[in-house]
């Protein structure tokens, strides 16, 4: 695209046609140009993972729905995406939202994201609506997830959230900072960080455990009440539920997590009788489908802002009187919600997800230098070239991908393994074929505080129980036992899954990449990194860019996915190899 007025035409041309967001079907020749609606505007923001620049990302070809999320956002992909959401195909909004035409659409469009637009945007939003009645909200992750992020232990992206203004911010990838160094970062961040759902340990609290409310046992302020152009929002916090479980549980020693369903009623019932709020809104990190039980379980919510896994809902789910939405991740787009109240209530609301293209938005000076000031002292090291990427490398996607593929084999080829395993991580940017892969592509999937690699030797049984406790922790068909996030990656073997089956059992047929079957007694050589308890090995970003030097080229032979049983008309799956789809 060679200049923005050419991008705006397209987006002119697209919202002409109905490609793009409207309020009521109102034309806008400016995909920006949001009108004004009711008495209060709620932003939203979620899994940004530290992008303080503009990037490629290549959303799921595959997102199962099971059981009762089948077929329901925002378990649909591809042209499903697209036609529940009636958006044009090769139209700026089904580039910002499915994988469809990747590399031509990108080549048209440009990245997307880049804090300093996402700034300039929502200053815009604030602005044309009265600053006075608006408010910004996030989800979480987004104080981690990249080089500089992790060089400052999240100072960069505390200052970014003060930049953009967000005024309410909860968490989960935050937790992966020692508890002093987040404790730092909160007291730093201008806004209110609430998690409703995360205590002080009795022991640590016994100990002199810092704590918000010594009474309670409660680590962070469980909700605020704002009052916005004369209506009061209250909002709660909800953190994400399971992180000592997916994460390290030694950097958080002192604090026990959970969906803590019973508190979270109690406290919408207490706000709800002291608080008198004109609307209660739930800033959740649980993920799509915990969100959508929650709303099913929890009476009083009347919109969940959520986040976790990284879904983009173009518009909200109704399940019950609550209304629930996902704003995508990277800084992609920004959720826009117009509420309009009357003598009883909340009367009516307007919702906009907005796509933020680098091409189409002016960057907010502010913000523009900061990221300069951050990036400057590690650009030459970031910026190393190393290797040319021979097809589209990406990481999002239930199973495996090219990016995650790279990852593996690095390990296979450093540690001399037969097989290896990588965590179901959903963050990290995409890189096009034909583009360099820097280092900052390395940190970008790799970046966390624990990213020591190991080898090890295990027995073919508990390679199966390792895929069956992951597999359970996805497809339990009941949603407070679900985790968020995809399948740990396999490199070196394949295996069978049935996703609906039951925990034991949705494994079979485990084989090596050379078609030998992979018995439970005998002993394989397996890799891997990331893992809850350190280890001696070096951090996975050096093992990846050594093996990326040495080749050059970067060209993935094979992506060891699974064959999948009993989902082959599932919508949330598209463009799979069909050899690999069982009936």
């Amino acid at each position: 695209m060679s200049s923005r007025r050419e991008f705006l035409q397209l987006l002119a041309a697209a919202g002409a046609v109905g490609m793009l967001p409207t309020a009521r079907g109102e034309g806008h020749s400016d995909l920006y140009d949001v009108a004004t609606y009711g008495d209060v505007r709620l932003l939203h923001t979620c899994d940004i993972h530290a992008q303080l620049s503009p990037i490629y990302f290549r959303e799921p070809h595959v997102n199962l729905g099971l059981h009762s999320a089948r077929g329901k956002p925002p378990h649909l992909v591809g042209d499903a995406f697209l036609k529940y959401y009636n958006i044009a195909s090769g139209s700026p909004l089904a580039h910002a939202t499915t994988y469809l035409g990747m590399e031509e659409l990108a080549a048209r469009y440009g990245k997307a994201g880049g804090l300093a637009h996402l700034a300039h945007l929502i200053r815009q939003l604030r602005e044309s609506y009265g600053t006075d009645k608006t408010m910004l909200l996030d989800s979480g992750d987004m104080w981690h997830g990249s080089a500089t992020a992790l060089y400052t232990m999240g100072a960069d992206m505390v200052e970014a959230a003060n930049l953009l203004g967000i005024d309410v911010i909860t968490g989960h990838w935050e937790f992966t900072y020692p508890a002093e160094t987040l404790r730092t970062r909160i007291k730093e961040f201008n806004g209110v960080f609430l998690a409703q759902n995360v205590f002080v340990k009795e022991d640590a609290l016994f100990e002199g455990a810092e704590a918000y409310d010594e009474d309670s046992g409660l680590a962070f302020q469980p909700w605020v009440m704002r009052e916005l152009g004369g209506r009061r929002i209250a909002v709660i916090g909800q953190a994400f539920p399971y992180t000592p479980i997916a994460n390290p549980q030694r950097f958080i020693p002192d604090w026990t997590f959970g969906v803590r369903r019973t508190e979270l009623q109690t406290q919408v019932e207490h706000i709800r009788a002291n608080e008198k709020p004109d609307a209660v809104v739930l800033l959740s990190h649980n993920g799509a489908d915990l969100d959508a039980q929650i709303a099913a379980d929890v009476r009083g919510i009347d919109f969940i802002l959520g986040g976790h896994t990284h879904d983009i809902f173009c518009q909200p789910r109704r399940i019950d009187n609550t209304m629930v939405f996902n704003s995508g991740c990277s800084g992609k787009f920004v959720g826009c919600l117009d509420i309009a109240f009357d003598s009883n209530g909340i009367s009516d609301f307007h919702y906009h997800l907005l796509p933020v293209f680098a091409n189409a938005l002016p960057t907010d000076r502010t913000m523009a230098a900061h990221i300069e000031t951050v990036r400057t002292p590690y650009a030459a090291a970031l910026g190393e070239k190393l290797a040319i990427a021979d097809e589209t490398l990406y990481r999002r996607g239930n199973f495996n991908g090219t990016m995650d593929q790279v990852i593996l084999d690095s390990l296979r080829s450093h540690y001399d393994a037969q097989i290896a395993l990588s965590p179901g991580f959903r963050w990290g940017p995409s890189v096009l074929a034909g583009d360099a892969v820097r280092m900052e592509d390395v940190m970008n999937v790799t970046a966390t505080t624990y990213p020591e690699t190991y080898v090890r030797e295990m027995h073919g049984e508990e390679l199966k129980t390792i895929l069956e406790s992951v597999a359970d922790n996805l497809y339990h068909p009941d949603p407070y036992y679900q985790q968020g996030g995809d399948m740990v990656r396999v490199g070196g073997m394949d295996y069978t899954l049935e996703p609906t089956s039951t925990f034991g059992t949705r494994i079979a047929d485990m084989r090596l990449d050379s078609g030998k079957s992979i018995e439970a007694n005998k002993r394989y050589t397996v890799a891997g990194w990331s893992t809850a308890n350190p280890s001696d090995g070096p951090p996975m970003w050096e093992i990846m860019a050594s093996y990326l030097r040495t080749q050059k080229t970067i060209s993935v032979k094979k992506v060891n996915l699974p064959k999948l049983k009993g989902v082959a008309n599932n919508s949330g799956i598209a463009d799979y190899p069909k050899n690999l789809l069982v009936t």
